[in-house]
Formats: C-alpha cells, sequence, structure tokens
C-alpha cells in the first residue's frame, strides 16, 4: 500500500488495531501520555485470544537465568497491574479480582525438588513464597488427590476477568471505536474493509496471531487450547491450582499436551485446562483432548467427578518464533508498531508491554530493556508483502 499525504485533519493520533487486551492497555496508555487514540476492532471488545483465557496474572520465575527476562517483564507489569487496582475501589470489583494465589503442584520428588529451588528463588528475590508439606496442602486444598508430594504456594499471583478489563481500559482511553476490520496500512493511515480510511500519526498492531498476515512467515505460531468451565458449587477451590509437570509441557513443540490448570471464580465456578496444540489455529472442540484434559483434573482432584460442566471452549495462543512477544517498531513499515506474541502470558504482561511500547514510540526512556522483544530480531534475510 503506498503511502497517503497525510491529511489536514487526523482522526486520531494513534490508531490501534486490535480491542483485546493488549490493544486495550495500549490504548490506555497513549491516552494517558495525552495522545488521542482510535481503535479498529470488528468483533467484541476483549474476545478473541482474551476471551478464552484464564486470567492468571502470575509471577514468573527466573530459576533458570535464561528466563531472566520473562521474570523482569512479568513482575514490572503485576506492578504496574496492582497499581491499577489500587486505583480506585471499583476497579477490583469490575476486574472480578482475587488474589487467590498460585498453589504449584509437587507429584513426585523430582517435581518436589523442583518447587523447592523455586521457593528459595522467591526468597531470595524479596518475593513472598512457601513450601506446604502435604498435610498443609491438603487442608488449604481437601479435594487434592492425596498421594501428592507438596506444593510451592505463591500468594502474591491472581486472577481477573480480561474481557471487563480490556472495556475499561478503552473506556479510560475515550477511544473512538471503528467497528470494522483493517485491510491495509502505511503507518500514517488504515483502510478498512468498510472502505473507510483512517488517518493518524501512527499505527499500532495488536491484533494476536492475525498480525502475521502483516509480518514474514513462521515469526508468530498458533497455540491452540481447551477450557471447561463446571456449574457453580462454592467454597471448593480456593487457590489457582497448577501441576509442575505443566512447565515441562508447555515448551515442547512436537507433541499435543495436556497439564492440570485449575482456577476458582467467583460465584463458585471452576474453570479447568488446559491444553496445546502447536500449528492449529481452528476453534472447533477436540473430543479426544479434552476428555484427556478432563481425565487429567480428575488425577489432581477426584471430587471434580462430582461437577456438572457448563460449557468447553478453545482459544488460541498467538506465540513467538523464540517464545519472546514482537514490541516494538515494524522492521520496514513506517510509523508502525508492533505488540503481539505473548502466548499464555498475554493477560499478566498486557500492561508492561503497553508501557514499553508508548516509552519506545514515543522516544522516552524505557523502564525495561526493549531488545529481547525488538520484532527487528527476524528480519534477517526476510521481507514482508504489505498487504494492498
Amino acid at each position: 500500500m503506498a503511502a497517503s499525504p497525510l491529511p489536514t485533519r487526523r482522526h486520531a493520533d494513534v490508531i490501534v488495531i486490535g480491542g483485546g487486551i493488549i490493544g486495550a492497555a495500549c490504548a490506555r496508555e497513549y491516552a494517558r501520555q495525552g495522545l488521542s487514540v482510535a481503535v479498529v476492532e470488528p468483533g467484541p471488545i476483549g474476545g478473541g485470544a482474551t476471551a478464552a483465557s484464564m486470567g492468571h496474572l502470575l509471577t514468573v520465575d527466573a530459576l533458570d537465568p535464561a528466563d531472566q527476562t520473562e521474570s523482569d517483564f512479568s513482575r514490572r507489569s503485576l506492578q504496574l497491574w496492582q497499581d491499577w487496582l489500587q486505583a480506585q475501589e471499583a476497579h477490583r470489583e469490575l476486574a472480578e479480582y482475587s488474589r487467590c494465589g498460585t498453589l504449584w503442584l509437587a507429584a513426585d520428588a523430582e517435581e518436589l525438588d523442583l518447587a523447592e529451588r523455586k521457593c528459595a528463588w522467591f526468597g531470595g528475590q524479596g518475593l513472598a513464597a512457601e513450601m506446604l508439606k502435604p498435610e498443609a496442602l491438603f487442608e488449604a486444598e481437601p479435594l487434592l488427590r492425596r498421594d501428592l508430594w507438596g506444593a510451592l504456594r505463591v500468594p502474591g499471583d491472581g486472577r481477573v476477568y480480561p474481557p471487563r478489563v480490556a472495556g475499561r481500559w478503552l473506556q479510560e482511553a475515550q477511544a473512538k471505536l471503528f467497528r470494522a476490520r483493517a485491510v491495509g496500512f502505511d503507518g500514517a493511515s488504515v483502510r478498512l474493509d468498510n472502505g473507510r480510511e483512517l488517518w493518524g500519526a501512527m499505527t499500532v498492531i495488536c491484533t494476536g496471531l492475525a498480525a502475521q498476515q502483516h509480518l514474514p512467515a513462521g515469526w508468530l505460531l498458533p497455540k491452540k487450547g481447551h477450557l471447561a468451565i463446571t456449574q457453580r458449587h462454592p467454597g471448593r477451590v480456593q487457590h489457582q491450582l497448577v501441576e509442575l509437570g505443566y512447565l515441562k509441557r508447555a515448551h515442547l513443540v512436537d507433541q499435543d499436551t495436556v497439564s492440570f490448570n485449575l482456577q476458582p471464580r467467583p460465584g463458585g465456578q471452576l474453570l479447568i485446562g488446559s491444553s496445546r496444540q502447536i500449528g492449529r489455529e481452528d476453534r472447533e472442540l477436540d473430543p479426544a483432548l479434552l476428555k484427556q484434559m478432563l481425565r487429567q483434573a480428575l488425577h489432581y482432584m477426584p471430587g471434580l467427578g462430582e461437577l456438572s460442566l457448563l460449557r468447553c471452549w478453545t482459544g488460541v495462543r498467538p506465540a513467538s518464533r523464540d517464545g519472546q512477544p514482537l514490541i516494538g517498531a515494524h522492521p520496514l513499515l513506517r510509523r508502525c508498531w508492533l505488540a503481539t506474541g505473548h502466548e499464555g502470558l498475554g493477560i499478566t504482561t498486557a500492561l508492561a508491554t503497553a508501557e514499553l511500547l508508548v516509552q519506545l514510540s514515543l522516544g522516552q526512556p524505557c523502564s525495561l530493556d526493549p531488545s529481547p522483544f525488538r520484532p527487528e530480531r527476524f528480519s534477517e534475510s526476510q521481507h514482508v508483502v504489505v498487504p494492498a
């Protein structure tokens, strides 16, 4: 798409494409800097991967030094989440926020050793964490199976309902909302599928996996997941429960995997995950994999068999080629910026993503080192085909 001359009047200073949690966070942060924002979103605000997520706010540890970037990123973002949640009492209620904490469950000696080393790391960082022996674990969560070796408890982790948060952030941004699909852009203008053209000083692409159409092949990879939610059964579970085996399976690329991941929702519903299907971006339920996921949940919490499921659904995590999100200038499109590829940490890292992107695009000092996230790290010997 050839660059067009700037009009005398912009629709907004910044045009954000995508109304999920990342797009909403970016819109809010630009507005906090005094800029006007337009958001292009054809579907529900907070839909897509945002609506399909668990809304788990979790601290990523750096027991492995290779995880230091992700750890710093999550910790900065959780600080920003707390700033927002505490700014107004209404924010906590609107977000359905609960500081439920996470219990990382150890099923054998190897996982118990991992939990203990992670606990030591948290303590060394001045972060709250404790080991629970089996007796204390079963007192905290009586429905768990009785042969677990213990658990790591991270009390500062929490949960939110992301679609409502995304809607609130767009309200705070006073964003102009355009219900259409972006079909072309050059950084200064965005062409919509209804024939309209929007003008701004810069364009920000926050469309998750759909951003791949504006990038070289292979920069983003879909990772499909399943979730299920029960009818209301208040008081049965207090913490987010995750098996430590989840950490080993989350990075496998050659097979479908399931892990036990359970979250108590307001009113007593239980949200059950999780699964990963690498390279799958369809939204159809996979009955065999869903059955395997639920069987894994029953293995860790046999009492779940007494509960009725309300519904099951799928979502697609947009993962990058190296596991780090793309945050920064588009390598070939002038005045165009990217914020995508967060895989399963988009909710946790939304606010730090917005902060970093705004700092980069406005030439401000950065709160975090931006180099691990710069999109141009993938651009060697590749070319972008820009939609006409």
